[in-house]
Parts: C-alpha cells; sequence; structure tokens
C-alpha cells in the first residue's frame, strides 16, 4: 500500500518539487491550497489539472493554516503516514510590512496543524520548515544544530516559535515531530521577490529590453546558497529516520548578493563597471553606457542579517546527505529558465 504525505505549502517552489520526488518514490501526494479568485498553482499544473482531477498525479484540498477545522478534515479525510509542513508567509522582508499576518500563519499556523494532528491521534510523522533566519545575528563562523539563536525579523521570530513548538509536541506527546533547518536553496522556481530570482529574471529581462534598471538593497549581505530540488531530497531523509531529530541542511559554502550578481554577469557575458559607492553605487553596460543596476533604500530591512553560513555535518553522517550544486552551477540553472523565457541563450 501507498505511503499517504500531506504537503502544506505544495505550490511553493520546495512543496513542487518534493511533490515530484515522493510521486517517483512511489506515494499518495495530497496538497493543501488556500482558495483564491486566481490560481497560483504554476508549479505544479504538470501534476495535477485540477482539485479532485481523477487522473491526477496528486490530490488537493482547499485548507489554510489560519483554519484549524480545514486542517483536521484534511487529516481525517487522508489520514497520511507523513505530514511536511511547508507553508508559511516566507519572505523576510514582507515580514517587517505584516508582521502579525507573519505570525499568524508561520508560527500560530504550525501550533494548528500540530493540535490538529495531535487531537486526530493519527500515528503520521510530522516535518517543520525551519530556516536559517532563526541565526540571525549570529556570532558563530558556521551555524549547526546546536548553535544559538537569535532572529532578526518577525519571519525569523516566528519560526523560532514553530521551531520550539514542534520540539515540544515531540518531548511532550512523544509525536514523531522533527525541524529541518534549511539554509537558503534556489532554482528557476523560487519567487520572483527573493534576490537570487529578482537578479536573474531582471538580468534576462534587461537583456531583452524589457526592464531598464535593476534594483537592489544591500549587496554585503552573505549566505549560504544550495539548490532547492537536492533539500528537499534532505527533508525526505530526515523523516525516514527511526528517531525524530533535527537536522542543518546548508552547501557549507557562502556567498554575498554581490557575488551572486557578478556571476550572473559573467555568466550573461555582460561588460560593466562600478561606479560611485554606499548608496550611491551603480553597475554600468560598458557596451551601452546605461546604467542596469543600482540601489534602492526600500530594499533595506529594519535589521539585517549580514552573514549565515551552515554546518551541514550531522546530515552527512546520520542521513548520508551533501549539497552537491556550486554556486556557479546554481546561477546558470536559473539563468538558462529565464533567459530560455525570453529566447535568449546564454
Amino acid at each position: 500500500m501507498k505511503k499517504r504525505a500531506i504537503i502544506t505549502g505544495i505550490t511553493g517552489q520546495d512543496g513542487s518539487y518534493l511533490a515530484e520526488l515522493l510521486i517517483q518514490k512511489d506515494y499518495e501526494v495530497h496538497g493543501v491550497v488556500r482558495r483564491a479568485s486566481t490560481f497560483n498553482r504554476g508549479r505544479i499544473d504538470h501534476l495535477c489539472s485540477d482539485v479532485g482531477h481523477p487522473d491526477a498525479a496528486i490530490y488537493l484540498h482547499y485548507g489554510d493554516l489560519g483554519d484549524s477545522n480545514s486542517l483536521l478534515r484534511i487529516l481525517s479525510d487522508v489520514k497520511p503516514d507523513e505530514i511536511y509542513n511547508l507553508a508559511a508567509q516566507s519572505h523576510v522582508g514582507v515580514s517587517f510590512d505584516m508582521p502579525e499576518y507573519t505570525g499568524d500563519i508561520t508560527a500560530l499556523g504550525t501550533t494548528r496543524l500540530l493540535e490538529a494532528l495531535r487531537t486526530s491521534k493519527l500515528p503520521a510523522k510530522f516535518y517543520q520548515a525551519s530556516s536559517s533566519e532563526l541565526y540571525g545575528k549570529t556570532t558563530s563562523p558556521m551555524q549547526n544544530e546546536e548553535t544559538p539563536f537569535y532572529p532578526r525579523s518577525p519571519y525569523g521570530c516566528a519560526k523560532a516559535y514553530a521551531y520550539y513548538l514542534t520540539r515540544n509536541y515531540r518531548e511532550s506527546y512523544g509525536m514523531y515531530a522533527v525541524n529541518g533547518i534549511l539554509f537558503n536553496h534556489e532554482s528557476p522556481r523560487r519567487g520572483e521577490n527573493f534576490v537570487t530570482r529578482k537578479i536573474t529574471l531582471s538580468l534576462a529581462n534587461i537583456l531583452a529590453g524589457k526592464q531598464e534598471c535593476l534594483y537592489l538593497g544591500n549587496l554585503e549581505a552573505k549566505r549560504d546558497w544550495g539548490y532547492a530540488p537536492e533539500f528537499v531530497e534532505g527533508m525526505w531523509k530526515i523523516m525516514q529516520q527511526p528517531e525524530p531529530e533535527d537536522y542543518v541542511l546548508a552547501t557549507g559554502r557562502t556567498a554575498s548578493v554581490r557575488d551572486f550578481l557578478e556571476l550572473c554577469m559573467k555568466h550573461l557575458h555582460i561588460r560593466y563597471e562600478r561606479k560611485g559607492s554606499g548608496k550611491d553605487e551603480t553597475y554600468t553596460d560598458t557596451k551601452t553606457g546605461r546604467t542596469i543596476v543600482a540601489l534602492d533604500p526600500l530594499y533595506h530591512r529594519p535589521a539585517e542579517v549580514d552573514f549565515l553560513l551552515g554546518d551541514a555535518s550531522k546530515a552527512k553522517r546520520k542521513l548520508g546527505w551533501e549539497a552537491k550544486t556550486t554556486i556557479e552551477e546554481l546561477a546558470r540553472i536559473m539563468l538558462e529558465a529565464d533567459c530560455r523565457e525570453q529566447g535568449i541563450s546564454l
């Protein structure tokens, strides 16, 4: 009999890749989607044509982390073996503008789902998508499962709540409930308002003559960037262990936003000149003389996270998992996808 899995956030980057992975592993996959006036299913269109479609590879259920009754109903209907909670208000910058909503969905939404699972008495395993934003203003040269948290955004704070609650339900009720603390992971399916995808998409649009300039914020922020399909495989591996434990998934390499930007321009053979400094810095295309990258204070956050670098030694040792895609390969994968949409070849 097939295992049954529920994925919240199935329409997102990670949810879509995880759905594909579980289908390959012969799971029956169920996704939770919010009711909206317009569909947001571009990442999973190839897996199902509509809710309840008889030939669908996945089954979709209307529900919301803000609505406990819908979660209880879905658990009762599906009776899953595994639950992957990937849904959240997941944008750090937006969380400063919408802190209450971020807390309600990202933090309390996890409470509603865990409590629904507990009261249902189903023996399902539970995975919580934690984040490297938990570490925030860290002073550790590398961050692992023992590194103290110091979140620097409403999103990070909400994720900290969800992390500790997941651990609390594991310890209090004996539930198989685990956290995957994932460092940044990107792909062509990344949301367009996340900085890596914003860079690759904007540069493709600039080359196609559809955009004048790319505006960015803090170019010096350093992150540990990996490839999303590899990270969702790590999620699955965490859930297959005999004992529930929390794991960091990361590449162990860091690069700045500036590094990623300049790497992308190198892949695209854009010759540039840096002008000015600080908030007035720009990148000029030496061929056209046009400014193609500039800074905008709109994209600076009230509290910045300057540096994150993950130590995934435990995952390598106990799961046999490690990131393989380099940042150079990642940038090329993302650029090729965005340029292909514009009819441009690298």
